[in-house]
């Protein structure tokens, strides 16, 4: 049974996990990423990659899932961006 401290994890990771999926089908679908920061980009996707780490190492299935839906919406997110600035010639 789920206690309250887990549940307050369960709701937390899902805010914030789906917090990214309205950003991840715009840029997808627009494919435009001209208003998006390439450093911040970066540094997050780095950043949930080290929650995802961390939450391997620790064995905490929510943050594992979390981070690795997160880090899957972010890196897409980041794949266009890095894309649109350094590959694509307008």
């Amino acid at each position: 049974m789920i206690n309250n401290q887990e549940l307050i994890g369960y709701v937390a990771a899902a805010l914030t996990t789906g917090s990214f999926l309205p950003q991840a089908v715009m840029t997808i679908k627009t494919k435009d990423t001209s208003s998006l920061s390439l450093g911040m980009y970066t540094l997050f996707t780095l950043g949930v990659l080290c929650w995802l780490i961390y939450g391997i190492l620790i064995f905490n299935w929510v943050i594992i899932i979390a981070n690795a839906v997160t880090l899957l919406l972010a890196a897409c997110i980041l794949s266009f961006k890095i894309y649109n600035t350094f590959i694509s010639k307008p």
